[in-house]
């Protein structure tokens, strides 16, 4: 499990951090998704792609600095490449946890200036952040001073009336003078007032020619493209205009999907991996964790979108939601639900 590294073992995280800081490939990204990409997903993703950049769910930084830190920054090693993805806009507070990042091994530190939930705006944490790029400024180069993993930061193409191309280039502007290369666009405005998160990630129209014109009059930084891609068809048409794409619920609801990144933009070998085999993998991980006190459903979960579209998928679900959250299921139980699917 990643954890804080020792007196002793300062120097090889050193190293790591060293090499990391410089290499991320971030062609192909998983997006963070709150309640959705835990470390029990990222651990069955890991099973589909060995490359793909994964991101945590958003933690913002009080729950860091105050709440059980260990049980929002432990994951297993396995999980590599990954990005942790913090809240916040104090930037005191995110240098703080932009090194726990780092102590932890995390790859990158992302600053969330995307998400709309009426929550986090109280906390101004998120998309509401847009409006301040001064600020947003400031956060990003306290974490850059704090640590030397890579710091990146996540927004939206504007929010609310301030949804120009301009105004958009101007905030990226401002941020990346501060020595940030690394910007993931969500290529949709956030309606602050008046819509859901939900309804943000659906109703405000894509404007992927926004995010195309960005890379244009920034060619220097890196620009990853989110926002509705459900189709590698799809990523082929977007890739000529930027270095990488994201994908959020698509590769939640529909993980099969990431069977094929690896060799579609990382230059991997194809895959010979089934999704049988790759449920199969996560056997080992499924006792651990049920030895632990943990139901199956807190992994099986994250499984019940893997065989869409197949014989028996439909029977396969049904299965897992009537049994895994049964306190002795376990792998026999997995086991079952496989049986199910041709």
């Amino acid at each position: 499990m990643g954890s804080p590294a020792a007196d002793e073992h300062a120097n090889d995280k050193q190293a790591v951090t060293d090499q990391t800081s410089s290499t991320v490939n971030r062609r192909f990204c998983t997006a963070p998704m709150m309640a959705w990409s835990d470390a029990q997903c990222r651990y069955f993703w890991r099973q589909l792609t060995k490359n793909s950049l994964l991101y945590t769910e958003m933690v913002t930084t009080g729950a860091l600095i105050h709440g059980d830190r260990a049980r929002f920054l432990e994951y297993n090693d396995i999980e590599h490449p990954l990005a942790l993805q913090l809240g916040g806009s104090n930037p005191q507070e995110l240098a703080i946890c932009a090194r726990y990042a780092e102590d932890w091994g995390y790859d990158e530190v992302n600053l969330n200036v995307g998400c709309p939930s009426d929550r986090v705006q109280n906390n101004m944490i998120g998309a509401c952040l847009m409006g301040h790029p001064e600020l947003v400024a400031d956060c990003i180069k306290a974490m850059q001073d704090a640590t030397k993993i890579d710091v990146t930061i996540k927004h939206r193409i504007g929010i609310d009336d301030q949804d120009s191309y301009e105004e958009m280039r101007d905030f990226v502007g401002t941020v990346a003078a501060t020595g940030c290369k690394t910007f993931v666009v969500h290529a949709r405005k956030a309606i602050l007032q008046g819509l859901s998160p939900k309804e943000n990630r659906e109703i405000p129209p894509l404007r992927y020619e926004d995010v195309y014109r960005l890379k244009r009059d920034f060619p220097e930084l890196e620009i990853i493209i989110n926002g509705g891609i459900q189709t590698h068809e799809q990523i082929a048409d977007l890739l000529p205009h930027v270095d990488g794409v994201m994908l959020g619920r698509e590769a939640y609801h529909n993980p099969s999907i990431l069977m094929a990144a690896d060799e579609l933009y990382f230059g991997a070998e194809p895959s010979t991996l089934s999704a049988h085999d790759a449920v199969r993998a996560l056997y080992p991980f499924i006792e651990e964790l049920v030895a632990k006190g943990a139901p199956l459903h807190h992994i099986s979960r994250h499984t019940l979108g893997l065989f869409n579209g197949r014989k028996g998928a439909r029977l396969f679900r049904r299965y897992l939601s009537e049994n895994a959250h049964l306190k002795e299921s376990g792998v026999d139980v997995m086991e079952a639900a496989l049986q199910l699917v041709e």
